[in-house]
């Protein structure tokens, strides 16, 4: 075995602007310390397939590339999750390909799926981690902010100053279907930057006649056209999701809420014809923004530092203003962050005239 410190480094689940920065951050800390990085290939596939699939990184990888300024991952991510059946096995493969090319860590960049699933692995193949978080949700626990989501938020900002262009000009009320899954942070943040008139969210129910009696007010005041935003996890007026469709394991697929929306405003109220935009994947691009790459550069170092002081288990957060670490157990006990009904963010929307459901 080479004397040298060697960690393996990875991307889990859904991409996002800020990962290339991330993995920069942590070769260039780790290579200054005169450390080997590996970097593992599609997320814990690189580990758990055989051949293994991994890269040796160094600092030059990085140094006169593209990539660090470039969403998507350098590495390949993988965003299926994994059956509870296969937990052992797999976490077996995962340790044994660990050991293979002599890892004594694994710096793993995820959300609160990928925290949960990889510290399993790496609890029971004896592997010393630490995560960072990353998500266009930001529904990562503890951490007031991930990695990616401030451009995502971004990215669905700008889509709303165009809509309301196309909206004004064809007396409509245009909807934008954002992701999320359960949580209605990036619906909540778009809605506030892009001055939306209403906001729909998985946190806080809603009526239909609501959001027509606020539409029945714009119009009202002489306004001839309207921005709705709505998360992918909200919920039809019974409370039932739209989608009954599921993916590989067994997760409910979202998707489909802005159409039954535009059916049910169109069906209803005949003043403003309705028009649905669905981002889609284009929130997971777009060039990172500062802040998210500030944010991985600080992660990504923070990681290495953790690392050299012996501290495992551990997730890099964003914590007042400051960087912290919180032991991965704790962590995944706390569960999916969702949207606080009663935030700053949700008053200053309602202060704003902005329908945010309930009434």
């Amino acid at each position: 075995m080479s004397n040298k410190k060697r960690i393996g480094i990875l991307t889990s689940g859904g991409d996002c602007a800020g990962l290339n920065a991330v993995i920069r951050s942590v070769v260039n800390a780790a290579s200054l310390k005169g450390w080997e990085v590996y970097g593992i290939k599609f997320g814990t596939d690189g580990l758990t397939n055989r051949p293994l699939q991994y890269e040796i990184l160094t600092p030059e990888n990085f140094s006169d590339s593209p990539w660090p300024r470039l969403s998507g991952s350098y590495l390949g991510s993988l965003n299926s999750g994994v059956k509870l059946e296969s937990m052992e096995e797999l976490s077996k493969r995962f340790g044994e390909g660990a050991r293979e090319l002599e890892l004594e860590a694994l710096v793993v960049i995820g959300g609160d799926g990928s925290m949960n699933i990889v510290s399993n692995y790496c609890h029971k193949a004896g592997i010393k981690m630490v995560g960072i978080p990353k998500t266009i949700d930001n529904d990562t626990p503890i951490t007031d902010s991930s990695v990616g989501f401030a451009t995502a938020a971004q990215v669905c900002c700008e889509a709303l100053d165009s809509l309301i262009l196309t909206a004004r000009s064809h007396n409509r009320a245009l909807i934008l279907e954002v992701m999320g899954r359960d949580a209605g942070h990036l619906a909540m943040h778009s809605a506030l930057a892009g001055m939306a008139d209403v906001c729909l969210v998985p946190e806080i129910p809603y009526k239909i006649d609501s959001i027509i009696a606020k539409l029945k007010a714009i119009k009202a005041s002489g306004r001839n056209h309207a921005l709705i935003v709505v998360s992918e996890g909200v919920k039809r007026e019974d409370g039932e999701h739209v989608s009954a469709s599921t993916n590989k394991i067994g997760e409910t697929v979202y998707g489909g809420i802005g159409q039954y929306l535009s059916a049910e405003l169109n069906k209803r109220y005949k003043e403003f014809q309705t028009r649905v935009t669905t981002l889609g994947h284009v929130q997971r691009s777009g060039h990172p923004l500062a802040f998210d790459r500030i944010l991985a550069t600080m992660f990504g170092a923070k990681a290495i530092e953790l690392l050299d002081a012996g501290l495992t288990n551990r997730m890099v957060v964003w914590k007042n203003n400051h960087i912290a670490d919180y032991d991965i157990d704790d962590v995944v006990k706390e569960g999916t962050t969702l949207l606080n009904p009663h935030s700053d963010y949700v008053k200053a929307a309602r202060a704003c005239g902005m329908y945010v459901g309930e009434e």
